[in-house]
Order: structure tokens, then C-alpha cells, then sequence
């Protein structure tokens, strides 16, 4: 199967141009214009039938199209070492957030112990949407009912002057605060964030309708 060509017969040039605008650090000529709602439904058809081998072994890719397509079928997966495997080749290639935050593979719910060390490297990592999807897997897998507090100290130590790191940061200790307010709070409290992330962190819990108002207006006194 030709992906390329696939995702070619699926453009919107209107759509194409709307992406562009929301993730300005992608040139526009990279730019194809399938929907997600498309991007998913053909990685489902090409995880069922096999056809992605080449396609995932081919990086860089051109387009952000092939891209979303790739992370989107990363997620399908469901052997968790060929998962994350595909993931950390796939890493160094990603240069935005949407394609970095498309990712969300289902296995991983299962080996929370394996990916914790992983999310580990991943934070630390140069790269910047590597850190940033390494706070976003934290987020997403660490903050319920198997939470620990030390999972707060992975996100804390996270030290960045990058703005999708930054924003990743606040997004996670807003939704700490919705999930694990009594462990969370002291970060807020005890000035233990960054500026800009600490009020960030404090807008975003402001607008959350997880958080109830008489808390709201608590953390509006620590904005800095």
C-alpha cells in the first residue's frame, strides 16, 4: 500500500491550512490536510491488515500528516515491547506538539511499572517534545488510583525555558491538582515551580470544572 498516496486522496486543503495555523513550528508546505477522525480510521485499517511495516521504518517522513498517521498507529498496539519500541524510534522525529500529544498507546495501562522507568529517561531527555510526552504519559497513567507522591518529584524536577515543555508542566500539575489535591497543593503553596509555570498551573486549575470554586479562589491568592 502507498500511505502517502493514501493520505493524499484523504486532503482537505481548507483543513490543511487550519492545522498550519494551530502548530506554527511545522513549515506549511508539510501540510496534506486529513482530519483525525480519517488519520485513525485508516492506522485501524493498516494495524489490522499488516501494511505498515516499511511505513514506520521510513523516518524521517515528509509530511505532518504522515506523522499523526504514525503516532496513531503506534498507539493501536498491543505488545507493549514492540509498542515502546516503536515509540522511542519514533521520539527523535517528532517537532510538534499535536503529533506528540496524538500519541496515546492502549498497552501501556498495563506495564506501569516498565514505563515508569522509561518515563524517567524520557524527561530528561534534550529533546523537547520527548519530555513532553514523557510528562504526558505521567499524566495520563500515574495520577489515579495508584498514585504515589513521588510521581509529583518526576514532573517537579523537569527544569525547562521551552514553551510545549512548560505548557505540558502546567497542564500535568492542574490536573494533579483536580486528582490529588492534598499532595499537590504544597508545589503551589511552597513556590516549588517555576514562574510561568506556576501561574500557568493556576489558570489552568481556574478553568477546570473538576475543582470546586472555594479552591479556585485559593489558588488565585498564590498567583505570583
Amino acid at each position: 500500500m502507498n500511505i502517502q498516496k493514501r493520505l493524499f486522496e484523504l486532503a482537505d486543503s481548507g483543513y490543511a491550512e487550519f492545522q498550519a495555523k494551530l502548530t506554527p513550528t511545522v513549515d506549511k508546505s508539510r501540510f496534506i490536510g486529513v482530519r483525525v477522525p480519517q488519520v485513525r480510521k485508516l492506522a485501524k485499517e493498516l494495524y489490522k491488515t499488516g501494511e505498515y511495516g516499511d511505513f514506520l521504518n521510513t523516518l524521517p517522513h515528509k509530511y505532518y500528516d504522515e506523522n499523526m498517521l504514525h503516532g496513531v498507529l503506534l498507539s493501536e498496539f498491543k505488545d507493549f515491547d514492540a509498542c515502546l519500541q516503536g515509540v522511542n524510534a519514533f521520539l527523535p522525529y517528532v517537532d510538534n506538539w499535536a503529533v506528540c500529544d496524538i500519541m496515546s498507546p492502549k498497552c501501556f495501562k498495563k506495564h506501569k511499572q516498565e514505563l515508569l522507568q522509561t518515563i524517567g529517561a524520557w524527561v530528561r531527555s534534550a529533546e523537547v517534545y520527548t519530555v513532553r510526552f514523557g510528562l504526558e504519559m505521567l499524566m495520563s497513567h500515574y495520577l489515579d488510583e495508584d498514585f504515589k507522591p513521588e510521581y509529583l518529584e518526576i514532573a517537579a524536577a523537569v527544569q525547562s525555558e521551552e514553551y510545549y515543555v512548560n505548557m505540558m508542566l502546567a497542564w500535568f500539575f492542574a490536573t494533579a491538582l483536580a486528582k490529588q489535591w492534598d499532595n499537590t497543593v504544597g508545589y503551589i503553596e511552597n513556590n516549588k515551580l517555576g514562574e510561568w509555570v506556576h501561574n500557568k498551573t493556576i489558570q489552568k486549575a481556574r478553568e477546570s470544572n473538576r475543582i470546586s470554586d472555594e479552591r479556585k479562589l485559593y489558588l488565585n491568592k498564590l498567583k505570583k
